[in-house]
């Protein structure tokens, strides 16, 4: 039996959510409960329709706001 070597962290960089192919769709329960949490604590309005992508880019930008999410 060979050993396998573990994964590299790096090699799974995440995805550009524009390429998503699910990113159209609506964003999920998930992103919309830490979206009214972030823009709460940003101070913004969130957006009533939007889609899985843009949530994910939205969540991004409103983590640097807040100084919540990973650095």
């Amino acid at each position: 039996m060979s050993e396998q070597t573990p994964p590299n962290p790096t090699q799974n960089a995440e995805k550009d959510p524009e390429t998503w192919v699910t990113g159209d769709e609506p964003m999920t329960g998930p992103q919309k409960s830490y979206l009214e949490t972030l823009a709460r604590e940003a101070g913004q309005d969130l957006p009533e329709e939007i889609t899985k992508a843009q949530a994910s880019e939205l969540i991004d930008e409103l983590q640097q706001k807040t100084g919540r999410g990973a650095s």
